[in-house]
C-alpha cells in the first residue's frame, strides 16, 4: 500500500501550485481521501462553503468518449464530508476563477489521465517516490490513523462499506502499539 506522509504530500503541493486545477484537485483528494471519479463529478452545488461541508453523491467516468456520471462506488459512498477551513478558503479561492461556471457544471473539468500525468510531474519536481492517485486516499487514511481516530470514524468520512476494510491501514503506523503500551504502563504505575 503506497501513501505519502504530509511532509512528501507538502512537498509534492508546492510544486502543484503553478497549475491552479492540478493544485486544488490534489488538495482535495489528499485532505478529504475522496475517490478520483468522486472529485471529477464535483459539481459547486456539492460544496457549502459557509459549513464546511462536500457532499459526494455522484462518480465520473470516461467511457467510450463520453462522460458518463455514475452512482458512486457503493450505498456508504455516499456522504458528507466536513473539509478543513483552509481547504474551504482554498475552494473558494479557487472557484472564483471558474468564471460562468453553472451550480451544476464539474469543478475540475479534466481527465484521470491529466492528473496522472501531473502526479508525475509533481513527485518527480518534488523529488518523492511516485504513487497513484488512489495512494492520496491511503494517505489521508493514515494520516487519520496518525491521529489516533477511530476505524469506525474514518470508514465513515471515506465511504467504506466496512470498518474491516479501514483496519488493513492500521499496520502503517506500528508505533500506536508501543504509545498504547507506554499509556498502559503509566496508568498502572500511577
Amino acid at each position: 500500500m503506497e501513501f505519502w506522509t504530509k511532509e512528501e504530500y507538502s512537498k509534492f503541493a508546492d510544486e502543484m501550485m503553478d497549475k491552479p486545477i492540478s493544485f486544488y484537485a490534489f488538495e482535495v483528494l489528499y485532505w478529504c481521501g475522496i475517490r478520483l471519479g468522486e472529485l471529477l463529478a464535483l459539481t459547486p452545488e456539492d460544496v457549502e462553503l459557509k459549513s464546511g461541508m462536500l457532499r459526494i453523491n455522484k462518480s465520473y467516468q470516461r467511457i467510450g468518449r463520453r462522460d458518463i456520471i455514475t452512482e458512486p462506488k457503493t450505498k456508504k459512498s455516499i456522504r458528507t464530508i466536513k473539509m478543513p477551513n483552509f481547504l474551504c478558503e482554498e475552494l473558494e479561492e479557487y472557484l472564483k476563477t471558474l468564471y460562468g461556471i453553472k451550480p451544476t457544471d464539474r469543478m475540475f473539468p479534466v481527465t484521470k489521465s491529466y492528473l496522472h500525468h501531473e502526479m508525475d510531474r509533481g513527485s518527480k519536481a518534488a523529488g518523492v517516490k511516485r504513487i497513484k492517485i488512489h495512494g492520496l486516499r491511503h494517505s489521508h487514511i493514515s494520516h487519520l490513523i496518525d491521529l489516533g481516530f477511530s476505524a469506525v470514524a474514518i470508514a465513515d468520512r471515506v465511504g467504506h462499506e466496512s470498518i474491516d476494510i479501514t483496519y488493513r491501514y492500521a499496520h502503517l503506523f506500528p508505533t500506536r502499539q508501543t504509545e498504547m503500551a507506554n499509556k498502559l504502563d503509566l496508568l498502572r504505575t500511577e
